[in-house]
């Protein structure tokens, strides 16, 4: 079996062919600020980035010819969990998705490429809306803010995939609590093969990471809404984007920011430990969701790189139970496989509605 992946991001479009479980091209093609900046909307960048997919398989010597294409999927309405046909009211409302993001294009790209080969599905798989929350966990003290979630669903029940075959088992027959270590941090408890409890790891829940804020004090952040020192946006800024590591430290760099903390500087190691510390309470209580009943702890992600981050992390949650560790993402391998479970029958092809 022959599968083109694609996964559109902030600034680079990668894409993946895989033939079986063998990647024959990766390939992470760069888009520059003025390149982008061009187009007024997201969405607008659509021709642009099919015709880099187009050319960067033509440049490779890799004929267009594929079993299924595979997009990263966008920030549509919460969806369980799986493999998903692109169709006309998942293209709507990928087109009008309630958060702007590269990824939006994912599925559509898919969808165009694979219409001009017969017989051709295009999927999407585990996009970051995955909701598959207990209904206690979606419930918060106000009916006016249901719990979301936002989180790295792709790359975490990969990994659970993953750990779970090492194992000699099935990700179904588990309790696992996976967290991923990025430029935001997304933390989910994962009860035989769904994720009752995850945190919105893009605008506001959790702990503190690189780039976002995660939970803040409520009335303080009402307070500063009404303070007018801020605009609208210049909040949402502090809220993902210029927050956590970035605000405190001016730099999203951990590598550096360890290297300053060896060379004496006691604010990074402040900041960076009290991160350390909010992501132990987060795994602490995604443990409790499963009533600590917890198979394994799986931490992935870039910042799992970072033995200073893992060695303390695991100084605070390893009684919990055992801890592996997954660094960096595979995304690409990710979409290829799921593809590949849905041509072959071991994964369920769903229909979005």
């Amino acid at each position: 079996m022959k599968i083109l992946a694609i996964n559109p991001g902030s600034t680079s479009t990668k894409i993946a062919v895989y033939k079986d479980q063998n990647p024959v091209l990766v390939s992470n093609i760069r888009h520059t600020i003025e390149e982008l900046s061009r187009f007024p909307e997201v969405i607008d960048q659509f021709e642009f980035r099919k015709s880099l997919v187009l050319q960067e398989l033509e440049k490779n010597g890799i004929p267009f010819e594929f079993d299924a294409v595979i997009g990263r999927g966008g920030l549509v309405k919460p969806i369980p969990g799986g493999v998903y046909r692109v169709n006309d009211v998942l293209k709507e409302d990928t087109k009008h998705a309630m958060r702007t993001h590269a990824c939006n294009l994912g599925g559509l790209i898919a969808d165009e490429l694979a219409a001009s080969l017969p017989g051709c599905p295009a999927f999407i798989a585990d996009p970051g809306v995955v909701d598959e929350l207990d209904e206690r966990a979606r419930l918060t003290g106000s009916p006016l803010l249901p719990r979301i979630t936002i989180w790295h669903a792709l790359n975490q029940k990969a990994i659970a995939r993953r750990y779970a075959k090492e194992q000699g088992t099935t990700y179904e027959k588990l309790n696992l609590v996976i967290c991923h270590l990025g430029g935001g941090i997304s933390v989910a408890a994962h009860r035989h093969g769904k994720a009752i409890d995850a945190n919105n790891a893009l605008d506001g829940e959790g702990p503190f990471s690189p780039e976002r804020a995660g939970t803040l004090p409520a009335g303080q952040l009402i307070d500063l809404c009404f303070s007018g020192k801020f605009t609208k946006d210049e909040l949402k800024k502090r809220i993902a984007g210029h927050a956590g590591l970035a605000a405190h430290l001016g730099t999203t760099d951990v590598a550096a920011i360890v290297k300053a903390i060896e060379a004496g500087d006691k604010k990074a190691e402040l900041v960076i430990d009290a991160m350390i510390y909010n992501i132990a309470k987060t795994i602490g209580g995604a443990a409790t969701a499963l009533y600590g009943k917890v198979d394994a702890i799986l931490l992935t992600g870039g910042i799992a790189y970072s033995e200073y981050v893992i060695s303390r992390l695991k100084e605070r949650i390893s009684f919990l139970a055992p801890v592996a560790v997954y660094p960096g993402e595979d995304e690409m391998e990710a979409l290829a496989m799921n593809a590949i479970g849905a041509l072959k029958g071991e994964l369920p092809i769903q229909t979005y509605k």
